[in-house]
Parts: C-alpha cells; sequence; structure tokens
C-alpha cells in the first residue's frame, strides 16, 4: 500500500461549504482507502491505497460526483511526490518567514516554459512565481487576499488547472503522511 494525499479543488470556499470532512472521508473509506484522514475543511485527504495517482484521482473524482452531485477537480500524489514538492520550494526562506504567504499549486500538466516567462514579464505585481514538477510557487509578499494574481488568472494564461494550498497546509500535510492514522 502507497500513501497518498488527495487535493480536491475549490470546495467549502467563498461560503459555500459542499462537503463535509466526515462525509468525504467516509466515502474514501467505502472506495476502498485505508488510514483515511483529512485535515482542515478544504479537501485535503490522507490515505493509503493500491494504484496510481491518475486512476486514483480519475475513481475518487467520479465517486464524488455520484455522491454529491458536483465535479471536481482532484490531484493525488504520492507521499514521495509531496516530499519532493516540499523540498524543492524555491521560495523556502520566505516560507519560513510567512508560510501564509507562500503557496503550491498542483497542477494537472506542467506549463509550456513560454507561456510561464509571458505571465512573469506581464505580470506587473510583486508577486514570484517559479514551476516545479507539475507544481507551481508562488510567494505573495503583500498576501493573497489583495492579489491580481489569482488562481484564475494563472490557470487561464498557462492553460492548466490547479488547486493551491499555503505553506502552513504543505507543512501540515507533509507530516501526515509521514505519520500512521490513529485508530
Amino acid at each position: 500500500m502507497t500513501t497518498f494525499v488527495a487535493l480536491l479543488r475549490a470546495i467549502n470556499v467563498g461560503g459555500n461549504n459542499l462537503v463535509k470532512m466526515a462525509a468525504l472521508k467516509a466515502l474514501c473509506e467505502k472506495a476502498g482507502f485505508g488510514d483515511v484522514r483529512t485535515l482542515l475543511q478544504s479537501g485535503n485527504v490522507v490515505f493509503t491505497a493500491s494504484g496510481k495517482p491518475a486512476a486514483i484521482a480519475g475513481g475518487l473524482k467520479a465517486s464524488i460526483a455520484d455522491a454529491f452531485g458536483f465535479s471536481v477537480a482532484v490531484f493525488v500524489r504520492t507521499a514521495g511526490e509531496l516530499e519532493t514538492a516540499v523540498g524543492a520550494n524555491p521560495f523556502s526562506r520566505e516560507a519560513a518567514d510567512a508560510p501564509g504567504q507562500v503557496v503550491a499549486m498542483f497542477v494537472d500538466r506542467d506549463p509550456a516554459a513560454e507561456a510561464l516567462d509571458r505571465l512573469a514579464a506581464d505580470h506587473a505585481g510583486p508577486e514570484r512565481i517559479a514551476a516545479g514538477d507539475r507544481v507551481l510557487y508562488i510567494h505573495y509578499p503583500d498576501g493573497l487576499g489583495r492579489s491580481k494574481l489569482t488562481n484564475a488568472l494563472v490557470e487561464k494564461r498557462l492553460g492548466v488547472t490547479g488547486t493551491a494550498r499555503n505553506w502552513n497546509t504543505m507543512t501540515r500535510l507533509l507530516a501526515m503522511v509521514g505519520e500512521p492514522a490513529a485508530d
């Protein structure tokens, strides 16, 4: 069995409480996942399972649509991929100083280098963006709330779909994948 992290896109944000984490946990257990744990109310699930991340993501997406009546993007990474993403953060100093101002945006595919360069050149804000393996790192020195570099803009300009987690959440998820589930 492999430990995985599933990151659901845009559930329980903006006052829309679409999925209770207890219901999501139960759905994952019904799907045959083991040691299922959730973090926060924003669609973070740690579990063990057999299979490939893409197949697990597709199955979980279909199960969510069947159970809750809406479609949501689901990003699944192994514990090792999460650890690599955390370790590769080019803004680690900034994340240590202000973890709420650094995010990892997991994406469905790597954006074209040219598109990333154009976004960086065209964006006049103080934010900095860097690409990893199916993850973008964004430093928001003035905070996310006032930034014009939104997830929607990043997705549109880069031609990707993604979901972002701030560095506090990233480090908590990393700790969870290294711990066995409590009985």
